[in-house]
């Protein structure tokens, strides 16, 4: 038979012939020797489904099997229950089928271990057509280039960066020339390098922190900061509980904290966490914090940055810095765990955060009348000078008014020059007491002093990861439970997330998993699968709402007759059904208009919006003591 290779799985042997035929035997069930059968077989037996076709590399895992064929192809078989087969599902296959995600890929090589598969494909993708015929109109600074001088200095850089970056301990890390010379994927393949040798990985959390959501709204009842300062915030709680969280637990890589909402029923397997964090993100910009102000520019609403905010220079008292901290370990621990920050601070903070010294130009982007009128006072006549009689002071970012100097109450032509001078390094300046407590934080979770090697703009993907929520890296990660990939219910769910907006996105993400933006990459997810569960004992499925489970990332859908029906239900499960019920449940009384549309929605909906402490309670037929009510739309 020209044997030539000969894999172990668990109680089963493949065999690959120098022809290209494949051979099973031993222990059967889970569909592992790929005869379409459970049966046990006692000799090799030929895998009839791979006839005609020429298989040139075998692995098996514990349960499965895959090979790869002349022409490229993947097909897989056996135990799916970790989606190691690779057709989007958790379903095991009983004869070899093709992974359709790897076709065209020219695979020559496969691995497998025990519940995961590795594919390998090493031909040269031909760069005719990828490369545009002229340089881009964004990157007018290159426009004197030809493309092909242009792709070879970038190899030179790349292959430059992969020299220096890992030597990176033998350099000074204080010249900010080298943020623009280095390529940002080798600055951050060092970055993270130091991360996983710093990474504690005996433990499932840290300390559990009580938290009390209800008191937050009850603070902010007629609006402001919740509480003195914010103390009463979740953000102002989690600071009050700072001291127990341990050094070791800040080097987790996922839950620094386990949560306990007050009131609230959540046993946290990591959806509470989320939920935590997410909070305190909104809080530090809707005005229940007092450390983060809009720009000059958002009040103003001219210029750029206009949705944008700063640091605020005011908050100084200890109180304050210890929130700053905080900040600064929040941004840590999303680098660390991958789970980003949902911060839309201006482009001048994450570049003073990376150590780098602000210019006017930087204050010209929060700030557009600021520099202007400097040189508006350089300039002016003398005798107009004096006849405006300016006050020797400026404004702070805040608006407030600041006195530059006790020497002089007025500007003069005399004295214009200092004037300008202090001004400039007073609002250049004005964050660094901020900024410094920020980065202090940071350094209690990860190397600040790497930090020198980005800009402020690769910081901020790297704390807050794209505001941008793509679809297709969250099909990436999608697994199916109890329907198949191309089925009609999931074609039209994914046809929905399609047509929603980035804010509708967000608010889909806060749902199912409590956060309100997708980390980078794949990898960056950690191995945790988007789940998308098909719930058959809901009848008639048009009379409820899809369930969230945030600590497992699974969303729980009825079968649904239509796409409009999914469409109207999802959406309205995401903008109404954020908080965590004590009974594991909101019930909603809907509009009878929504009947009279056509909805087939019935006048109550059971929902688990967030219930992490019994995934199997939700839909059931127990009488429900204290729902929550929300008003119809």
């Amino acid at each position: 038979m020209g044997v030539i290779k000969v894999e172990c799985g668990s109680q089963f042997s493949v065999a690959l012939t120098r022809s290209g035929s494949v051979y099973t035997w031993g222990k059967g069930d889970y569909h592992r020797l790929g005869h379409g059968t459970d049966d046990h077989v006692r000799r090799p037996r030929k895998v009839s489904a791979l006839h005609n076709k020429k298989v040139t590399s075998i692995a098996v895992g514990s349960l499965h099997c895959v090979v790869c064929i002349d022409t490229g192809e993947v097909y897989t078989w056996g135990d799916n229950d970790e989606g190691q087969l690779g057709d989007g599902s958790t379903n095991a296959i009983q004869r070899p089928r093709l992974v359709p995600a790897l076709t065209g890929k020219k695979i020559n090589k496969v691995a497998c271990g025990s519940a995961h598969t590795v594919a390998w494909s090493t031909c040269k993708t031909s760069h005719s057509g990828r490369l545009p015929s002229t340089v881009p109109l964004e990157y007018d600074h290159l426009r004197d280039f030809s493309i092909p001088v242009l792709r070879n200095r970038y190899c030179l850089l790349y292959h430059f960066s992969e020299l220096f970056c890992a030597s990176i301990p033998m350099f000074d890390l204080g010249n900010d020339n080298l943020r623009g010379l280095l390529v940002s994927s080798g600055k951050e393949a060092a970055f993270r390098k130091v991360l996983q040798a710093t990474m504690i990985r005996d433990r499932q959390h840290g300390p559990v922190i009580e938290l009390n959501r209800m008191q937050v709204k009850k603070s902010r009842s007629k609006g402001g900061l919740a509480g003195n300062d914010g103390a009463k915030s979740v953000f102002g709680q989690m600071v009050s509980n700072m001291s127990l969280i341990s050094q070791e637990s800040l080097l987790l890589p996922h839950r620094v904290w386990k949560v306990k909402f007050v009131g609230e029923s959540v046993d946290d397997c990591g959806g509470g966490y989320s939920e935590s964090v997410a909070e305190m993100c909104d809080e530090l910009q809707n005005g229940s914090l007092p450390l983060l102000i809009l720009t000059p520019n958002g009040r103003d609403d001219a210029g750029t940055n206009k949705d944008c905010f700063l640091l605020n220079p005011l908050a100084k008292s200890s109180l304050h810095l210890d929130m700053f901290r905080f900040l600064g370990m929040l941004m840590g621990i999303a680098m660390r765990t991958g789970s980003p920050l949902s911060l839309n601070m201006a482009e001048p903070v994450w570049k003073q955060l990376t150590g780098m010294s602000l210019t006017s130009s930087d204050l010209t982007e929060v700030d557009k009348d600021y520099v202007p009128g400097l040189v508006s006072i350089r300039y002016m006549e003398a005798e107009s000078l004096r006849k405006f009689d300016l006050p020797f002071s400026t404004h702070s970012a805040t608006g407030a008014e600041v006195p530059l100097s006790s020497k002089y109450s007025c500007i003069t032509p005399e004295n214009r020059v200092e004037y300008i001078r202090l001004a400039l390094n007073y609002r250049l300046h004005e964050f660094d007491e901020q900024v410094s407590a920020v980065r202090e934080g940071m350094s209690k979770v990860v190397p600040v002093p790497l930090l020198s090697l980005f800009t402020g703009s690769e910081l901020e993907t790297m704390v807050c990861g794209s505001p941008d929520i793509p679809i297709q890296l969250l099909k990436a990660v999608a697994t199916y439970k109890g329907i198949e990939p191309d089925a009609p219910l999931v074609q039209w769910f994914w046809e929905v997330m399609e047509e929603f907006n980035n804010p509708e996105r967000s608010l889909f993400l806060r749902f199912v998993w409590g956060r309100t933006r997708l980390p980078r990459t794949i990898a960056d997810f950690r191995g945790r699968d988007f789940v998308l569960q098909v719930m058959e004992k809901y009848n008639p499925p048009d009379h409820f709402l899809p369930e969230s489970y945030t600590c497992f990332f699974l969303l729980k859908m009825p079968r649904y007759s239509c796409k409009i029906v999914l469409k109207e239900k999802l959406k309205y499960a995401i903008h109404f059904c954020k908080s965590i019920d004590t009974d594991d449940y909101a019930r909603v009384a809907l509009n009878q208009s929504d009947r009279e549309h056509g909805l087939g929605i019935s006048p109550y909906m059971d929902i688990d919006t967030y219930s992490d402490d019994d995934i199997d309670s939700a839909g059931s037929d127990d009488p429900i003591a204290d729902s929550v009510s929300f008003p119809s739309q």
